[in-house]
């Protein structure tokens, strides 16, 4: 934890501090912290840090390396006379630093930076360590130290550190570098400008560097470079800064790259998005019911073959584009995975429960599986395209990628095209700069194709679902989670999704021709109806979608057990049924049926047919529905474990056979207990419930709620110090010494532990506070701090992470 950040913290009013709390939302995630140490020490987080300076413009990064360069001397005037300009274009930066606690101003005037922010540039603004750093190495010997005072003609008497001060006094001055460069050897200022320029660190010939009269040993002798090794030579940040001239100043890019824009018509906007969203959710349905009649094979190195996903997209009627998008999305979702029984994909149960959603609900969980994907459907590489669900090394930094695009499109104003892609590709790295670049350019075109199918972006302008979900940067979640509750659920998504969705036509014009017409986007329902007896023929988004019916088509409904009553019931609920329709599906139904395939679980041999015309008469074996095909031979409706189990019951001595006619020997499987939420119950039992279809979304912290709380208690804050031992030892006498020191660790520094109460309730705990004789701590089972009695505590377990 920080000190300095610590005791800013501690300065800060309410409306400031719940600033920095919203711009940081995960210093105020679960288990929310009490005390502004614990917030400070959150804030502070090296991963944290990262996460936060990614979300930062350039300006504020450039401002952060400026401040690195200058060290503790850094402050507003001084930031402003290093990069040239006016006090007041580099406080917005310095206060959107602040506002993310990843800067913040000191007693003196000064600004201090995050540790984090400092390892996260070794080099800033292509400069190395200063020069302290090298004359208090433990590298540099004193010989060595008298020897560069020798050579700045400095006198020989007093300590090291006096030496080291003078030292640094004449190198840091930029005047006095540039006079010392003057008289160095031939050669020597190239030498420094390459490094200068091109450095901190370089490749050398270590050799050059022993060689009287080289223009390296004149820089090393002279404290200008710095050799850590052999071959590899460094030049301090105030050497460099002298080199490079009073000219340099680092830049500072307050502004955008200018993108050009062309105006779009709104209307025509949101028409696009009303057709390309309800299009995302039928065709998704339609490829997830494909799949689940013939299962989708993974190739052996992972991923599903070109082969395959063009059958899929040929068999339900999407393009090969849209159909590796909608595989990928599905199964982020969780609407699709392997089933090791069926040999490949299939639908999950959880599309059991999507396909009953309303639309707009389904259409939620398939952005917000796009929105945290971490693979990009298509990208192409050496013009082709990678294998659909194939390993992505690029990983995470597709995901950001996704939302800096979407994020930089949603800067536009209202009704606002971009007109070029590579112009889009540096406005967005200006938003985003510590996106690799050259990712940035050979991902950005496949993001912004696939937001155009999911609806996102039309015309090249932003739509307001894409505006919705590029607010929801934050909580985008992980390829890994199984749900984004806090996207799916968003108010502002809700009402965005529900209005995209609103235009969807629920009913078809049936023509005498055996064909049926959807004028516009059809509802999934709608499609799913007419997909089940009768063949698409064209799908269009602006015109109209055709079906049309055959006798293949009905039988194929028929087959899937509707009768012909059912299916003209249901059509006639959208529309009305011409006469010749009714004909055919009476007329299949007819011969449908005139041959038929009866499938067994299982059969019942024996030599003699006395035998099986008991057994099939036996009033208790019923149940099993056997029907006797000839005098020896009895089908059974029952599966052969349940077969095997109902003879044996009932006194006969059956053995199960293979197909090859050996007798089978069996052995108990044991089964693992399923997965599935746990409640506390009393003496420790505890009762599985089954998980929910939908994870719920937990409210978002409250900024303000948390700066309230904090500022009331700040000033009560005091630490346990040593007094966390003995207030448990002297108070939780049920437990052991090795347990109560475990319960220490849990006050002091906030670990996982699993604790019995007297009555038998056990609760996971952490990030305790001692308050009397009751530790108030987290419990991860009720989402909440709670307080337990030290002196009913019986247990305390250590808990895997």
């Amino acid at each position: 934890m920080d000190d300095h950040l610590l005791g800013w913290l501690k300065t800060l009013d309410e409306d400031r501090l719940a600033r920095v709390l919203a711009n940081r939302p995960d210093a105020i995630a679960a288990p929310w912290p009490r005390r502004l140490d614990t917030l400070a020490q959150r804030l502070g987080n090296g991963f944290a840090v990262m996460d936060a300076m990614r979300g930062l413009p350039l300006p504020c990064l450039e401002v952060a390396q400026a401040c690195l360069v200058l060290g503790e001397n850094a402050g507003a005037d001084r930031l402003a006379r290093l990069l040239d300009v006016p006090e007041a274009d580099v406080l917005p930066w310095l206060d959107e630093l602040y506002d993310h606690a990843l800067a913040w101003p000191d007693a003196t005037g000064g600004i201090r930076l995050a540790g984090a922010v400092s390892r996260w540039w070794t080099a800033p603004c292509g400069l190395g360590e200063p020069l302290a750093h090298y004359l208090n190495s433990w590298t540099i010997s004193p010989d060595a130290l008298r020897t560069l005072g020798r050579a700045l003609d400095l006198p020989p008497h007093g300590t090291k550190r006096r030496l080291v001060t003078r030292v640094v006094e004449i190198l840091t001055d930029p005047a006095v570098v540039r006079e010392l460069i003057g008289g160095a050897p031939e050669g020597t200022l190239r030498l420094l400008e390459e490094f200068a320029w091109d450095g901190p660190a370089r490749d050398v010939d270590g050799a050059r560097f022993v060689v009287p009269g080289t223009a390296e040993k004149w820089a090393a002798d002279h404290g200008l470079l710095f050799r850590p090794s052999w071959n590899v030579a460094e030049m301090p940040r105030e050497v460099a800064l002298a080199v490079r001239g009073p000219d340099y100043h680092p830049p500072l890019t307050p502004q955008p790259p200018e993108l050009a824009t062309l105006p779009v018509d709104p209307e025509e906007i949101d028409h696009l998005m009303a057709l390309a969203a309800p299009h995302v959710v039928e065709r998704c349905a339609a490829l997830l019911e494909n799949t689940a009649k013939s299962p989708l094979p993974l190739l052996k190195g992972g991923g599903v073959g070109v082969r395959e996903v063009r059958r899929v997209a040929r068999e339900t009627g999407c393009d090969e584009d849209e159909t590796r998008l909608l595989l990928e999305v599905c199964a982020v979702a969780r609407l699709l995975a392997f089933d090791e029984q069926a040999g490949g994909l299939v639908p999950t149960d959880r599309f059991d429960h999507w396909r009953l959603d309303d639309g707009a609900a389904r259409l939620r969980v398939l952005l917000a599986a796009w929105w945290r994907m971490e693979r990009a459907s298509l990208r192409k590489v050496d013009g082709k395209y990678p294998t659909v669900l194939g390993d992505d090394p690029a990983g995470q930094a597709i995901g950001r990628i996704r939302r800096a695009v979407l994020g930089a499109l949603a800067h536009l104003p209202d009704s606002t095209a971009y007109a070029g892609r590579a112009g889009l590709v540096r406005h967005v790295h200006w938003h985003a700069p510590l996106l690799d670049q050259a990712l940035l350019a050979e991902i950005a075109p496949a993001v912004l194709d696939e937001a155009r199918l999911l609806g996102l972006i039309a015309h090249d302008a932003i739509t307001d679902l894409g505006r919705a979900l590029a607010a929801l940067g934050h909580v985008a979640g992980s390829e890994n989670d199984d749900a984004a509750p806090a996207v799916e659920h968003d108010p502002m998504l809700v009402e965005c999704s529900t209005r995209a969705l609103a235009s969807v036509r629920r009913s078809a014009l049936f023509g005498a021709d055996l064909t049926a017409v959807v004028t516009g986007p059809p509802s999934a329902e709608l499609a799913e109806l007419l997909d089940r007896a009768a063949d698409r023929e064209s799908r269009g988004a602006a015109s109209a979608s055709v079906w049309r019916f055959s006798p293949a088509s009905v039988r194929r409904a028929l087959d899937a057990g509707h009768t012909p009553e059912e299916l003209l019931a249901d059509l006639a609920e959208v529309g009305t049924i011409p006469q010749p329709l009714s004909y055919l599906m009476h007329d299949v139904a007819r011969r449908h049926g005139e041959v038929t395939v009866t499938s067994v679980a299982c059969i019942v041999q024996a030599a003699d047919p006395a035998l099986l015309a008991e057994i099939a008469g036996h009033r208790r074996l019923t149940r099993l529905g056997l029907r006797l095909l000839a005098p020896t031979v009895l089908a059974s409706a029952a599966p052969a474990e349940k077969t095997l189990t109902a003879l044996r019951e009932n006194g006969y001595a059956p053995v199960p056979i293979e197909d090859t006619g050996e007798i089978t020997i069996r052995r108990a499987k044991i089964e693992e207990p399923p997965g599935g939420r746990l409640i506390l119950l009393p003496g420790g039992r505890v009762a599985e419930l089954e998980a929910p279809p939908y994870p719920l979304a937990e409210p978002a912290p409250d900024p303000r709620e948390h700066a309230h709380r904090l500022v009331l208690t700040r000033d009560s804050e005091k630490g346990q110090g040593g007094r966390t031992w003995a207030v448990i030892g002297r108070m939780a006498t049920r437990l052991p010494t090795a347990q109560q020191s475990l319960l220490g660790f849990v006050v002091d520094r906030g670990v996982r532990a699993a604790i019995t109460l007297t009555d038998g309730l056990t609760a996971t705990i952490s990030h305790g506070e001692l308050r009397g004789g009751v530790l108030d701590a987290w419990c991860e089972e009720a989402g909440d701090y709670l307080e337990f009695p030290l002196a009913d505590i019986v247990e305390v377990r250590g808990v895997q992470v």
